[in-house]
């Protein structure tokens, strides 16, 4: 099958949870979880649940393992928490989470984000995988970064994504 033949037969709706990692942000105050929920409206997917998480893994966890047991839950997107500060935690209890890993997300978003700010790009540890049938991506909380991936990674290939994450061969 090609890939546009693997894209069309794709769902054109996908069910998402949008998870901010913040200690601080509020419903309003979390630009960056607004703007994950705005572009996939924009694109006809449907948001069925919005969480803010601090960075802490125990909560971290909980969240995301509920979220993936979740029959209306196609996909996780997490916006924060992927830098390398000692409170950023996000990554390393993803990793421990996922059953298979994407590498290929976060090198992709690493490479057109070294495009637009440079080596700075490097302090960026957006990872992505699969819990389960159920897509994980996290970015940075940054909107211009959520910008980049919503708009050159996430959305181009989301349905194409889940499709391939929940295929049973």
């Amino acid at each position: 099958m090609s890939l546009e033949q693997h894209k069309s037969s794709a769902p054109q709706v996908i069910r998402v949870a949008v998870v901010t990692i913040s200690d601080t942000r509020t419903l309003e105050t979390d630009k960056g979880g607004q703007s994950v929920i705005d572009y996939l409206k924009d694109a006809g997917h449907s948001v069925v649940e919005r969480f803010i998480v601090p960075d802490e893994p125990t909560r971290l966890t909980s969240t995301v393992e509920k979220l993936s047991l979740r029959s209306d839950v196609d996909a996780i997107l997490m916006t924060g928490g992927t830098g390398i500060s000692g409170r950023d935690q996000t990554y390393e209890t993803l990793l421990s989470l996922l059953d298979r890993s994407l590498p290929g997300y976060g090198e992709l978003f690493r490479m057109l984000s070294f495009e637009e700010i440079g080596s700075a790009a490097m302090l960026s540890r957006a990872t992505g995988g699969l819990i389960g049938q159920t897509l994980l991506l996290s970015m940075p909380g940054s909107t211009a970064a959520i910008r980049l991936a919503m708009e050159k990674l996430i959305l181009p290939e989301l349905g194409h994504l889940v499709r391939e994450a929940q295929r049973q061969d």
